[in-house]
């Protein structure tokens, strides 16, 4: 087996290092010495600060601004309904009851996309911060507010900051939250006031996690140092039209009016944005675009580091990002009328991203639009995904691709462009930093507003010596700068969609809002009271030149790489009232090639249709039985945990012969198996790891160190590298990404690599190393898969013990729920008062139950279902809904985790919506005065 290195320095600290380490003694002590000043916890955490910044919710309240008395009124779980009487109290009170419960997330959220969160944590977060600048989020955010959005909007925004500063006001940090508290020991942090711009901001960091293929635009790039473009074709399979399939199935687009027609009836179009630049056909996984496909490699391994080390928002860092999303028309349910159901995948945060809630004018008119209920960002006014009286509505990601790399050749303080310098422009920015000195940075962005990420580290403006390219590139002297072009560095109008959807009354209405839903592009699935259903696809995605399919770095000296205008939202696909009489939204292809104009590429990077297969064969064979749908069958669905891996796999696994007994002992475990992955399932636990291993062989010890684990080695040949080297003549290379980034990931692109290349039992790839101990298998298949299965006998025979009978999937497949900043990177005990877990889970990659492991890292989940709901339009009270934490973010409130069980059993709660179920769940009733 490749060995693993460990690094250690063995040299004494600095001055710097001692002062530090005083420094961390210093807060850790003082802490200490806090808990231990009483009984458990110690008192005065417990009780003076612990419970100070508890949320009021029951009694009075005057919040000065208010025209008129709000009730919140909180169920069991904590989850508030308002009740208002205008427009402007109910986004007020809706600021003033998120900060209650969720202030301090809201202000880390807002440092983040304002690149300041070095004014919180100190110099760790400086990197993150100037990264973040120079893609100035907040800039842009304030560019919308200022220009794009409606007056009524900014009115909402207005109310909403209103709210979260009426609630700040006179409150000491621990009075806020307990991680002001700790923060107060290392400095003087003090909560500022909320604006309007620090709500807009959030859509950017949203935007950012739910960017599209920029990923694997990179990864591509960073293959081509020990693959060929063969290779990384076998690695990037075409989607399977024919197996899996799409989204929009009955709609086409015509060529003669340019636009899209969907299925089922007419709809309103919304806004179009854009003309008709040609591009690709959307079904490609290679460029013949860039000159200098394989000149990246320092570059984009030094924005790797980059990628890796921000915060993530929503997601992976973009990485693995799905979500569930489907309806069923009434015809096939058991209400008459439509069910709809939304999971999205993204990763596991404490508190939970989504915050549920109710937003009901007591009568609705002109002067209060609003009765909507349903999932929220806390820091945002309005509901993001939910229902109102008439519709509900889901997200899934769309995918588009929305981003693309520029390499651009620098020349003095500008950059060249069609044979002519042209000058960037520049913009300071001061970095302050809690504990030490601001530090000032110089943005640069070409004439057309992309920054140039490069200047961010060093890595990024030197091309390696060893990188080729073509005649017709211009000398890279010192190197190339590498620039962004990404559809949120545009103002936009989404935060106008999010109130326009709130109030929806049908479909019409959902399409017009929906065109406003600019950034990111989401699927965005519909039903209504009246037995409707559909799809649609909003959002900027823009054209590109012939032969450019956005799949991989394109030269920023040539000018025929700009980018068109963006598709129009008429020819952008949709499907209404299909025959089939549902919609399944699952990441899959949005629609195939010959029914889609053929100059529009949405992506060249889908999701590979695993779980909306899966999804759709449910729901007919349902249908076919002739039996009709419940809202629970709806639950069941979201919760399964069929491995389509596996049922592809194990046949042949079972026909391997194992001459060790404690390996086929394991290998039994599959035989009977129904290829569910349940938390107390033995043979899931095998399989999963058979696969990991199977991934690890045929693939991952193939790749480049980039897209390695951090820190695991291997001797590699050489290609043109320096460091030790064997009497082989092989040298030692060690992975540099982090484990829940690395590849291969084990997700359903992969299983498609795999598929491709069962029938080639003699592929290159089924090339097994060979080590000390046991001799190599060059492309046989089989003796590959021994191999992996002999290896994840004893992998698991390390982590659970040798005894088969203890093994079970959910010790292995673990979720830990962590605060997001001092739960990661405050002292131990601290970690421990804020962070819950572990859960044992069922589900896995690419499974309909999406609790997402990566296969390169280990085991543990690295994104989730975030939240399942399921409405049920025939009786909105009888819809269902979960979130992954509960209401508060509060460590030891009631409310901090008390939906993560029953989240975890796949269990839903009640959902009220009607003003009398809604106060027969009520809990605690809190009136704001004005």
């Amino acid at each position: 087996m490749p060995p693993n290195t460990t690094a250690s320095s063995g040299q004494k600290p600095g001055k710097s290092g001692r002062k530090k380490g005083r420094k961390a003694r210093l807060l850790l002590l003082v802490l200490v010495l806090a808990l231990i000043g009483g009984v458990a916890y110690g008192g005065y955490w417990s009780v003076s600060t612990v419970r100070a910044s508890f949320p009021q919710t029951k009694g009075s309240l005057t919040l000065e601004g208010l025209s008129g008395p709000v009730d919140v009124k909180r169920d069991g779980y904590g989850i508030p309904q308002i009740y208002a009487s205008s427009d402007e109290d109910l986004f007020m009170a809706q600021g003033y009851v998120q900060a209650q419960d969720r202030f301090y997330e809201m202000d880390v959220r807002r440092h983040m996309t304002s690149g300041r969160l070095s004014e919180m944590f100190g110099k760790s977060q400086v990197d993150n911060d100037e990264f973040l600048r120079t893609l100035g989020w907040d800039r842009v955010a304030k560019e919308e507010y200022d220009t794009k959005l409606s007056a009524s909007t900014k009115k909402y925004l207005q109310a909403y900051a209103k709210g979260v500063n009426a609630y700040l006001q006179g409150k000491d940090g621990e009075e806020i939250s307990l991680e002001y508290a700790a923060l107060g020991f290392s400095n003087d942090y003090k909560p500022e006031e909320w604006t309007p711009v620090d709500s807009v901001s959030w859509l950017k960091a949203m935007a950012w996690d739910l960017r599209g293929n920029m990923q694997d635009e990179i990864d591509r790039a960073l293959m081509t140092s020990r693959l060929g473009p063969k290779q990384i074709a076998d690695l990037y399979p075409e989607y399977p039209y024919g197996r899996n399939r799409t989204i929009v199935q009955q709609g086409q687009y015509d060529e003669l009016t340019g636009t899209f027609e969907g299925s089922g009836g007419s709809s309103t179009s919304g806004s179009s944005t854009g003309g008709s630049s040609a591009s690709g056909t959307g079904t490609g996984t290679q460029s013949a675009s860039t000159s200098a496909g394989s000149a990246l490699q320092s570059q984009l391994t030094g924005l790797q580091g980059i990628l890796d080390d921000l915060p993530t928002a929503v997601g992976v860092n973009g990485n693995g990002i799905g979500s569930n999303s489907w309806v069923v028309s009434g015809k096939y349910t058991i209400t008459g009328k439509p069910l709809l159901a939304n999971d999205p995948h993204l990763s596991p945060s404490l508190p939970s991203v989504w915050y549920q809630m109710g937003l009901h004018c007591r009568t609705v008119s002109s002067k209060c639009q609003y009765d909507v209920s349903g999932y929220t960002f806390a820091g945002m006014p309005g509901v993001v995904i939910g229902h109102n009286q008439n519709i509900a509505w889901g997200m899934t990601n769309s995918g588009a691709d929305v981003t693309d790399l520029y390499l651009e050749k620098l020349s003095g303080d500008g950059y060249l462009y069609d044979g002519k310098v042209k000058a960037f422009k520049r913009r300071e920015e001061t970095i302050k930093v809690a504990g030490g000195a601001s530090k000032k940075i110089v943005v640069r962005e070409t004439q057309d507003e992309m920054p140039l990420l490069s200047d961010r580290d060093d890595e990024l403006v030197k091309v390696g010596k060893k990188a080729t390219v073509d005649a017709a590139a211009p000398d890279r002297g010192d190197g190339y700068g590498i620039a962004l072009r990404w559809t949120a560095l545009d103002a936009g109008t989404t935060m106008d969609a999010v109130f326009a959807m709130d109030k929806a009354a049908d479909w019409n209405d959902f399409r017009e809002a929906a065109a406003l839903f600019d950034v990111p592009s989401q699927n965005l699935v519909y039903a209504d009271t009246k037995d409707n259903i559909g799809y649609t696809l909003p959002g900027k995605i823009p054209t590109r030149a012939k032969g450019d399919d956005g799949s991989v770095p394109v030269p920023g000296w040539d000018s025929k790489y700009e980018w068109g205008k963006y598709i129009p939202q008429d020819a952008l696909p949709y499907e209404y009232n299909p025959d089939r009489g549902y919609i399944v939204t699952a990441n899959q292809a949005v629609i195939a090639p010959d029914k889609y104009n053929p100059d529009y590429t949405l992506t060249t990077d889908w999701g590979y249709g695993t779980r909306s297969q899966r999804i759709s064969d449910l729901i007919e064979q349902k249908i076919k039985d002739g039996g009709k749908i419940s809202t629970d069958d709806m639950r069941q669905m979201q919760t399964d945990n069929s491995s389509e891996i596996a049922k592809l796999l194990v046949p042949k696994l079972l026909k391997i012969d194992l001459p060790d007994p404690d390996v086929r002992e394991a290998q039994e475990l599959l035989e009977g198996w129904d290829y569910t992955q349940d938390a107390d399932s033995a043979a899931a636990a095998y399989f999963n790891a058979v696969w990991r291993n199977i991934l690890k062989l045929a693939f991952g010890n193939k790749l480049p160190k980039e897209l390695r684990v951090k820190d695991q080695c291997l001797w590699v040949d050489p290609v043109n590298t320096t460091g030790p080297v064997d009497e082989a003549g092989k040298v030692l290379e060690c992975g540099q990404r982090d484990p829940d980034q690395a590849q291969p990931d084990g997700g359903d692109r992969w299983f498609e690599v795999v598929r491709n290349l069962m029938n080639d039992e003699n592929s290159d790839w089924w090339t097994t190393p060979s080590s000390r101990n046991r001799p190599g298998a060059d492309h046989n298949r089989d003796k590959l898969f021994e191999r992996a299965m002999i290896d994840a006998r004893w992998e698991l025979t390390a982590k659970l013990g040798k005894d088969i009978d203890t093994w079970s999937w959910g010790r292995l497949h673990r979720l830990f729920l962590e605060n997001q900043t001092l739960g990661t990177s405050g002292p131990g005990f601290l970690q421990h008062m804020l962070n819950r877990g572990p859960w044992k889970l069922s589900g896995g990659e690419a499974t309909v139950n999406a609790t997402g492991w990566n296969a390169a890292g280990g085991y543990d989940v690295v994104w989730v279902p975030s939240m399942r709901m399921v409405v049920n339009l025939g009786d909105l009270d009888k819809s269902k809904w979960i979130n992954l934490t509960g209401a508060s973010g509060h460590a030891y409130s009631a409310h901090y985790v008390d939906q993560t069980s029953k989240w975890a059993k796949g269990e839903l709660l009640d959902w009220s919506f009607s003003d009398q179920a809604v106060e027969d769940g009520t809990s605690d009733t809190l009136v704001l005065k004005p």
